[in-house]
């Protein structure tokens, strides 16, 4: 049996619509955010902010099914990153890479 040592299971509410890419050779990602709350009866309700991706068949869902507001269960694993920002800063970055998907 394989233990799988990086994933992690969030279910929030998408923060935007998704932001689409499409590639040439046919496939696509689809970036956007999930607010989860960390205490569901907290009063507060400050959310915690979540960077996702997700590609493929999965990018073709959250496109058609996601929407700001909405409300997504996903699981997948984290991903770190960097990239260099508009002003040539180099940036780090921890986003989650979506394996699975359910819009609830």
């Amino acid at each position: 049996m394989q233990i799988i040592k990086n994933h992690v299971t969030l279910v929030g509410n998408m923060g935007a619509n998704a932001q689409i890419t499409n590639f040439d050779n046919g496939g696509k990602v689809a970036r956007f955010t999930i607010a989860t709350d960390r205490y569901p009866d907290d009063i507060k309700k400050k959310p915690e902010w979540h960077r996702v991706f997700a590609w493929g068949n999965l990018a073709k869902f959250i496109e058609e099914y996601g929407e700001k507001g909405r409300q997504l269960a996903i699981h997948g694993r984290l991903v770190n990153r960097t990239y260099l920002s508009k002003q040539g800063k180099e940036r780090q970055v921890t986003e989650i890479e979506v394996k699975h998907v359910i819009g609830l």
